[in-house]
């Protein structure tokens, strides 16, 4: 297979990833009830290629796709709701990041204040 043929093949692979089906999943029906699963889909691709001095070539490509839960629909009695995920772990970091922002800069703060009454 040559260079040209696996990008296009990673071109194609990448195209068939990211299709409305990664974002919606299969309906799946309960007791009269409708749920439809949705994620956040993302993904790139890059490739390149070059001759060093000898004259060698080389080249290479890759692709990635990141997926996550963010919710889902659910019909119910002929009414449609969105029910989001809560991730818990997404928000104990958010909250743990703060209190450490938090932390360091009234540290930073009372820091500069005691080098201020110093200095006079």
């Amino acid at each position: 297979m040559t260079e040209l043929e696996r990008v296009q093949t990673m071109v194609e692979n990448a195209r068939d990833a990211l299709t409305v089906r990664r974002v919606y999943g299969e309906p799946i029906e309960r007791d009269g009830t409708i749920v439809i699963p949705a994620a956040s889909v993302a993904g790139g691709a890059g490739g390149g290629g070059g001759v060093d001095d000898r004259g060698n070539v080389g080249s290479g490509g890759g692709f990635g796709l990141v997926a996550r839960p963010v919710g889902a629909f659910v019909i119910r009695d002929g009414q449609v709701r969105w029910e989001p995920v809560v991730d818990r772990e997404r928000q104990a970091m958010i909250a743990a990041a703060t209190t450490v922002a938090v932390t360091l800069l009234t540290l930073r703060a009372l820091t500069r204040g005691r080098r201020r009454r110093r200095k006079r």
